[in-house]
């Protein structure tokens, strides 16, 4: 089972946090974001891991290694800077991701989406079924939502819409028609979407973006006593 962590981006909103520190490498509750990911794929049962690099990504290459001291193992995908964006990044990667259907994370957000289960998804993901998206509750921010929901399916218009996770598996096929370059992940999801292609599922749990240092400060308060209580 494969993995890729989306890791690329400039983290504008967390500035100056972001001018000197790639967003993954921020600590969150002691330790970098990137690493509770990685902890949650190794309990999933995830052997292997690809991250794209962009900003500072030498940083964070040289912080990863192979990915031993974490359990996994890792391969970067560099894409120099400016990134690829989501679907771009993705796209670029693929030939380290292989054939077979693989979790992405993405790498700013922070949930207790049992990852284990999404892994299993992955494993049987139906041979029509392009990908497999986690919807949240609509937060503040984004109040409008971006996918419906209705039936296990995920609907591109829809009078109730729910906020994409960041946390979802897709099918290298979904990419197909796709050329090298800069490209969002979205509009390929709307697309597959129309065509029936995509299932999805709503996760009532804890989520958060973590992509403004107010978003941050909720979780690292929120993840701190978590671990006061489990001492």
């Amino acid at each position: 089972m494969k993995a890729m962590i989306l890791a690329a981006g400039r983290g504008e909103r967390m500035r100056p946090l972001t001018d000197h520190t790639p967003k993954p490498l921020i600590p969150v509750a002691g330790k970098p974001l990137i690493e509770w990911h990685l902890a949650a794929l190794k309990a999933a049962g995830v052997e292997q891991v690809v991250v794209n690099l962009g900003w500072l990504g030498e940083r964070l290459r040289e912080y990863l290694g192979d990915g031993h001291g974490f359990g996994v193992s890792i391969t970067c995908s560099d894409e120099g800077w400016p990134a690829l964006e989501t679907g771009g990044g993705i796209h670029r990667a693929l030939p380290l991701l292989g054939s077979a259907p693989f979790l992405l994370v993405n790498g700013d957000v922070w949930s207790d989406v049992p990852l284990a289960r999404l892994a299993a998804r992955a494993a049987t993901l139906p041979a029509n079924d392009l990908a497999h998206l986690v919807l949240v509750p609509n937060p503040d921010h984004n109040r409008r939502g971006d996918f419906g929901l209705a039936g296990g399916r995920m609907i591109p218009a829809c009078a109730e819409s729910f906020t994409f996770s960041g946390l979802s598996v897709l099918r290298p096929e979904l990419f197909a028609d796709c050329t090298p370059g800069a490209f969002p992940l979205a509009p390929l999801l709307r697309d597959a979407a129309i065509r029936g292609r995509v299932s999805a599922e709503l996760h009532t749990g804890r989520w958060s973006d973590v992509g403004t240092p107010e978003r941050l400060a909720a979780v690292e308060t929120l993840l701190s006593s978590a671990s006061e209580k489990t001492a």
